[in-house]
């Protein structure tokens, strides 16, 4: 089968996106298709004989990508390597490849790639993908728009605020403190702060708008935190994640021993499956297909709270879907194999 990887792009998750991009390619070329991995944003200088037969090229597409680094990568360098100014979000050649695949494996994460622009173009021009569609996309990305859902349908959710930048002022935190501040769309815990006192709210509502134009404030839960996907409608095992130092931000994602995470997580059954039960609901409210996963935190009296889905989860060395997956016996190629065959299901 002839598959793009698509990673990278100009969000503050770009290094994520392009290692997980890296782990999926080496995965599907074991598995024997023809793969290209592009990158999103600065995409393929060749010429158009090299398009037309790049599935028959014979080289490492994954060879010059590194590793995670602690601090978000430097957007305008990357912004600065487009020699047409990149005035497109897709870059040279990108929709071309891309359009002469059977697939494109989306391996992108935060912005574009899971706000369900990208989803978007691609059902216009008639390119199947992985993962789920634009609506669905766009509904997880926006935590203001997911939280209101999870009200309306009873999911167990912290108690938040959403907040616009104009309308922000000075005003005191509204949500009792500690609180959590979010940045709107944002993902990978970039732009999440949480503030024991009103000078840090005002200091974490500055960071939240560095990467968006609107913040929720949240409820804080202190306790434990796991995850669940969910795999065509159906829970893997839930895992737990209990980060060495402080709570599971950017660096305690990706940065390998930062983070003790169990799979399954040492939890009663009734109180793993009550995980489950609402993961796949969380699924169905907000309209997602093939595969998610969802993130929660449990509180010390044992109530338990959604915070949001991830509509592209990582697919990084140190992710969670792959350590759920491997939880029921299915390993990394088999799990790129498994979301592959999804996305033929219309």
């Amino acid at each position: 089968m002839k598959i793009v990887v698509l990673g990278g792009g100009i969000s503050t998750e770009r290094d994520v996106s392009l290692s997980s991009s890296r782990m999926i390619y080496e995965a599907l070329k074991k598995k024997g298709h023809q793969v290209v991995l592009l990158d999103v944003y600065l995409g393929y200088e060749g010429s158009s004989g090299d398009v037309e037969n790049i599935f028959e090229k014979d080289c490492n597409w994954a060879e010059n990508i590194g590793g995670i680094r602690e601090s978000n990568p430097d957007l305008s360098a990357i912004k600065a390597m487009r020699k047409d100014g990149g005035r497109s979000y897709f870059g040279p050649n990108v929709l071309n490849i891309c359009s002469r695949a059977d697939v494109v494996f989306l391996g992108l994460h935060g912005e574009d790639g899971e706000n369900g622009k990208v989803q978007a173009a691609f059902d216009l021009l008639g390119i199947r993908y992985t993962g789920t569609d634009y609506v669905s996309s766009a509904l997880s990305m926006d935590k203001s728009l997911s939280k209101e859902l999870f009200a309306y349908h009873h999911i167990p959710t912290p108690a938040g605020v959403h907040i616009r930048k104009k309308d922000a002022g000075q005003q005191k935190s509204p949500v009792a403190l500690p609180c959590v501040v979010k940045a709107c769309r944002g993902g990978s815990s970039v732009g999440v702060s949480i503030a024991h006192s009103e000078e840090e709210y005002r200091k974490a509502l500055e960071e939240a708008f560095l990467y968006d134009d609107e913040a929720v404030v949240e409820q804080y839960i202190e306790g434990r935190e796991f995850s669940c996907a969910v795999i065509d409608g159906k829970a893997l095992p839930v895992i737990e994640i209990a980060p060495l130092h402080g709570f599971y931000d950017y660096k305690n994602k990706y940065q390998a021993g930062s983070t003790v995470e169990t799979c399954p997580a040492d939890l009663p059954e009734e109180k793993a499956k009550e995980i489950q039960e609402i993961s796949e609901k969380v699924f169905e409210v907000l309209r997602l297909k093939n595969y998610a996963r969802m993130d929660f935190m449990m509180g010390k009296d044992g109530s338990v709270y959604c915070l949001e889905a991830n509509t592209l989860p990582g697919m990084t060395p140190t992710s969670l879907i792959p350590q759920e997956a491997q939880a029921i016996g299915v390993g990394f190629e088999d799990l790129c194999e498994w979301i592959l065959k999804l996305a033929f299901r219309g």
